[in-house]
């Protein structure tokens, strides 16, 4: 007869407990191994954030600044234009490769951004702040007037440094420059007076 049984047929009482405490500890032992290769199938708070609309609060943005928001792994702008700056904006068609969005619209801006100001409210910019060229970020250049390695009429805008690109602050880019596209505006619209939502347009 095993050492693990009395006369009466029974578990011996310190065996009984043993064993039950082996159990529990394997049962634990195997939950902990089972939980993280579960939690391996679902997707990181970062995997789900980089397709994810993101909204923005732009109460605090005054005319003349710019703030940045992260979409899917890209600096989106929201610049707030003066009147200044806006009234700007036609007298440079003829400066830019192409002054209203028409090469490559679909990947360049949704259908109400392929104005003049290349928005749906004409005072808010919203653009990736990404070059065309070869994906460097270009720096802000807003103050107007000659500066190095811009034009002495410059307007305000975005310029590269990488290879020299300019933009302007409606995201155009100048003629003769190696950036070939205007920057994107990407999927966009407003929740409210003070609160964009990025990377959705569709109203439920």
């Amino acid at each position: 007869m095993s050492e693990t049984l009395v006369d009466n047929g029974q578990i011996d009482a310190s065996k009984r407990t043993w064993l039950i405490a082996s159990s529990c500890a394997g049962a634990v032992g195997g939950v902990a191994a089972v939980v993280p290769f579960v939690s391996s199938f679902q997707p990181s708070e970062k995997a789900k954030a980089a397709g994810a609309a993101v909204e923005a609060d732009i109460s605090a943005l005054k005319p003349g600044e710019k703030m940045t928001v992260e979409w899917r792994g890209k600096p989106v702008w929201i610049v707030r234009r003066t009147p200044e700056q806006l009234a700007a904006l036609p007298k440079l068609d003829s400066q830019l490769a192409d002054p209203k969005s028409e090469r490559k619209p679909a990947d360049q801006a949704p259908a109400y951004a392929r104005n003049e100001t290349r928005s749906i409210k004409p005072e808010y910019l919203i653009a990736v702040g990404i070059c065309t060229h070869l994906g460097c970020s270009p720096s802000d250049k807003f103050q107007t007037g000659a500066q190095p390695s811009l034009p002495d009429d410059w307007q305000g805008g975005f310029f590269c440094p990488c290879h020299g690109s300019t933009f302007d602050l409606a995201g155009r880019v100048y003629k003769n420059k190696p950036a070939p596209d205007n920057l994107e505006v990407p999927p966009h619209m407003y929740l409210s007076d003070t609160k964009l939502l990025i990377g959705d347009d569709k109203k439920a």
